[in-house]
């Protein structure tokens, strides 16, 4: 089978490889870092199976699969580091994955169920219909999901409108709400890609904001604003994310 892997990770895709090429069923065509790179190399290179995982800069897996097209899209196997709840959901979906890190039992099982499919269009159209289907329930579900925090001993289960901004420190992130500020226990990278669909955008490499408690944007220079939260704290926006974070609040 022509496989092709999607991570945005290049240990990661250099480890799923040599896992793949020591099975005698498979070739692997190609790799892609990003969801939009995926999509150009299933349109160049046609694999028969794709191993694609969810979490990526510039499209997510998700978005991959929504836009795959044609004929006889690949055989699609979801490489995810999601909880036990995510993974639960896939299974009762019918939905493969694997995940991470692979175990070798779990990737040949799903090369199997792959070749099973292979020269079957109409049940691979129906199986990528699925994952569609599980990807608009999984993006509803993260939005109800709560943000934790921790103080010391004890951990707090925040609501997104909750929370003002997220701020890099070092290695520490810190959760800023109207009352307190609270340790994050991820990092701002893994916030953001889990919070792009929602109020949050970045405003500096070391900020997230939600653009709901935005109350004020002061011009700094003609490309630099200092923006104001409902709680009065500042914070400076970069040159770089500027223009999005006037795009979001519709200067």
């Amino acid at each position: 089978m022509k496989t092709l892997i999607v991570d945005d990770e290049p240990i990661a895709r250099q480890v799923l490889r040599d896992a793949l090429e020591a099975l005698p069923e498979v070739i692997v065509v190609g790799e892609a870092e990003n969801g939009k790179q995926a999509l150009q190399r299933v349109g160049e290179l046609k694999p028969d199976l794709m191993f694609l995982d969810l979490q990526m800069p510039v499209m997510g897996g998700f978005e991959v699969v929504r836009k795959l097209t044609g004929a006889q899209p690949p055989v699609v196997v979801i490489v995810t580091a999601f909880d036990q709840h995510a993974i639960q959901a896939f299974e009762a979906g019918a939905i493969d994955y694997l995940l991470k890190p692979v175990s070798e039992v779990r990737l040949q099982k799903a090369v199997e169920r792959a070749q099973s499919l292979q020269d079957k269009p109409i049940e691979i159209a129906n199986e990528v219909a699925r994952i569609a289907s599980a990807a608009m329930q999984s993006n509803s579900a993260q939005a109800n999901r709560k943000i934790v925090g921790r103080n010391g001993a004890d951990y707090f289960l925040l609501d997104p409108d909750e929370i003002l901004a997220f701020q890099a420190d070092g290695e520490l992130v810190w959760i800023v709400t109207s009352k307190q500020r609270l340790m994050g226990t991820q990092t701002l990278r893994t916030i953001e890609e889990r919070l792009k669909d929602q109020q949050f955008r970045r405003v500096h490499r070391n900020a997230i904001v939600n653009v709901n408690h935005v109350r004020k944007m002061t011009s700094l220079s003609s490309q630099r604003w200092m923006i104001t939260l409902s709680n009065a704290l500042q914070l400076v926006v970069s040159k770089r994310q500027a223009h999005n974070i006037r795009k979001i609040l519709h200067w």
